[in-house]
């Protein structure tokens, strides 16, 4: 009987396994069909867009753009993208003022919004989110038939103002003569003096929409063809041939920002920002920064923390410890939007002294181990009336004379390699001259002094310096194809590209797959605090990693300047033949001399004979 139970449940166990052995047949049958057909079904298109108002690292209203496509038949939502505003956070400014920026930011956002829910996302329904040189130029013919409606609409608004004001003509024009009249000799005087400020250029209202559209249609390329969004950057850029190797953008890290409104006497300083040597990875690199910044925290801390003990603080010693830091920088006044500390000082050389302390007191020699780079913003600290750079409170520098105490700042600091916005951009001799003067061992590079990135594009006249480099930003109606376009015509002339941040953040980590993608040489992202900041620079390790891992990544050998002084000569003789960029200068082979570390003094001077 034991016997005949235990054929039976052998057979059952055999018909069990022949089932399941079917099943299985059949569902890898079913599978490989899928499979199979899947590759003649339709490719996924967009079928809607969506807009909302968000909110950006610091609080303010800005666009994000959802992409949702047709997916097998299914409507599926694929990404989104949040671009960041171009409204600057003012130090300090009039509440007026911050009350009119806030409802035109608003207005801007909320414009976008419709822009983006009725208009676009009809335009751009049945597209497929791969094909973005198609997608970009509709959105730039929407934006310029927008441009055009707003030109006749204020057209007609200035032909009713001047019919509306006809009868009030001649007491006009005798109020305009006495005006004139009141002020000859001060315009007259500063027109010889310096160049004239140009006239900010208006941005157009909702104008977020369109490079909003443009970020989330290129994240949902990359992610239908299953690939990250910095190399489906790199392939658009290449025309679909795709990189053997990568190189990786060095980040620029804020370390100290001195506000220009604070009761410290500097003012030249917006930030002072740290740059990593090219033999680090990335990763030790931010930890090396992250260590200078947590000695500078140390070094910043209030009198009222002096690590001291009771009975050193009543010794001579602790009384002169306490006199010494009475000459010490002002205390950390706290982290500003950028991510960086805040501080104040008083000559040009008091914060370079304390980050060299900083370096000294945790093993690190400044121009070795760590570089510097400044920006200057040097258009907000020029004064119409005398002519001149308030640099320091009731200091003043004519543009020649900057360019002579940048010539001696770098000489007697050889760490700074880099200065951004060292000048307006209506002081173009002066741009010339520090080129010449400083190119072969410093990066001069444009911020302010280069408009924004579409009409670097489109116009032929544009007013840009010769310089090292431009910072780009994404912003308004950039899209993915103009910095495609305009990093390829930089790299054209040898010109380098850093892609920056605005002040007003977001969490979007997309800016850091552009930089990587563009083959950009900086990456300028703010501090090392703040998280909206904080995540991009996560996803700048992420991406080294996964270049590691896949043996694609490449290291440069040394920071590439160019020596504009041997240049200028043969510039003469070569005709024109690169993009409209190239005005003044062509560098044809670029320098590397060798970066030599200098010691530094230790102490904080009280006193520069810089200022």
């Amino acid at each position: 009987m034991g016997l005949l139970n235990g054929g039976y449940n052998l057979n059952l166990l055999n018909g069990i396994k022949i089932c399941l052995h079917r099943n299985c047949l059949l569902m890898s049958s079913f599978s490989f069909k899928a499979n199979y057909f899947s590759k003649f079904s339709r490719a996924p298109v967009v079928c809607k867009l969506a807009g909302r108002k968000v909110l950006d690292g610091v609080g303010q209203p800005t666009l994000e753009v959802e992409i949702y496509c047709t997916v097998k038949n299914y409507e599926k939502r694929i990404c989104s993208a949040i671009i960041s505003s171009h409204y600057q956070i003012p130090e300090n400014a009039f509440s007026e003022a911050t009350e009119a920026d806030e409802r035109e930011r608003n207005d801007s956002v909320t414009t976008a919004v419709e822009w983006v829910n009725e208009s676009l996302s009809a335009m751009l329904r049945d597209l497929k989110p791969t094909d973005q040189c198609e997608i970009d130029k509709m959105l730039g013919e929407y934006f310029s038939k927008k441009v055009e409606e707003k030109k006749e609409v204020e057209k007609e608004e200035e032909e009713e103002d001047t019919l509306s004001i006809t009868s009030c003509i001649p007491s006009a024009v005798a109020q305009s003569g006495q005006k004139k009249e009141a002020k000859p000799g001060k315009k007259s005087s500063t027109e010889i003096t310096i160049p004239p400020a140009e006239p900010s250029e208006s941005v157009l209202c909702g104008s977020l929409a369109i490079g909003g559209t443009s970020l989330a249609i290129a994240k949902a390329g990359a992610s239908i063809n299953h690939v990250p969004l910095y190399l489906h950057i790199a392939l658009l850029k290449r025309s679909q041939d795709s990189p053997k190797e990568m190189t990786l953008p060095l980040p620029m890290v804020t370390l100290l920002s001195y506000e220009k409104l604070s009761p410290a006497k500097l003012k030249l300083m917006k930030e002072v920002m740290l740059i990593p040597p090219v033999q680090l990875s990335l990763k030790q690199g931010i930890e090396r920064a992250l260590d200078i910044q947590k000695e500078m925290m140390r070094l910043l801390e209030p009198a009222g923390k002096a690590q001291l003990s009771p009975q050193l603080a009543d010794s001579k010693k602790g009384r002169a410890h306490n006199k010494e830091k009475k000459a010490s920088p002002p205390a950390l006044n706290g982290v500003s939007h950028l991510g960086c500390l805040i501080t104040g000082c008083d000559n040009l050389e008091q914060p370079l002294l304390l980050i060299q302390t900083a370096c000294n007191n945790i093993g690190l020699e400044l121009g070795t181990d760590m570089y510097l780079a400044i920006n200057c913003a040097a258009h907000e600290l020029m004064d119409y009336v005398k002519g001149k750079y308030e640099i320091l409170t009731g200091t003043f520098r004519s543009p020649d004379e900057m360019v002579d105490m940048y010539v001696e700042l770098v000489n007697k600091f050889p760490s700074i390699i880099a200065l951004v916005d060292p000048l307006r951009k209506e002081d173009r001799q002066q741009w010339n001259n520090m080129c010449c003067a400083l190119g072969s061992k410093c990066y001069l590079i444009a911020e302010d002094a280069a408009t924004n990135s579409s009409k670097l594009k489109t116009d032929h006249n544009i007013n840009i310096p010769m310089c090292s480099g431009v910072v780009l930003k994404y912003v308004n109606q950039t899209k993915v194809s103009d910095l495609i376009e305009l990093t390829g015509l930089l790299d054209g002339q040898r010109r380098i590209t850093i892609l920056g941040s605005p002040d007003g953040e977001s969490s979007d980590d997309s800016l850091v797959d552009l930089a990587v993608g563009l083959g950009a040489r900086f990456v300028k992202l703010g501090g090392l605090s703040r998280g909206e900041r904080v995540t991009k620079y996560n996803r700048l390790l992420a991406i080294e990693e996964e270049l590691a891992k896949n043996r694609t990544l490449r290291y440069d050998a040394d920071f590439e300047f160019t020596d504009f002084a041997e240049e200028s000569q043969p510039e003469k003789q070569q005709p024109e033949v690169l993009p409209p960029l190239q005005q003044d200068s062509a560098p044809s082979q670029p320098s590397v001399p060798a970066l030599q570390g200098h010691s530094m003094p230790a102490q904080l001077l009280e006193s520069s004979t810089l200022t």
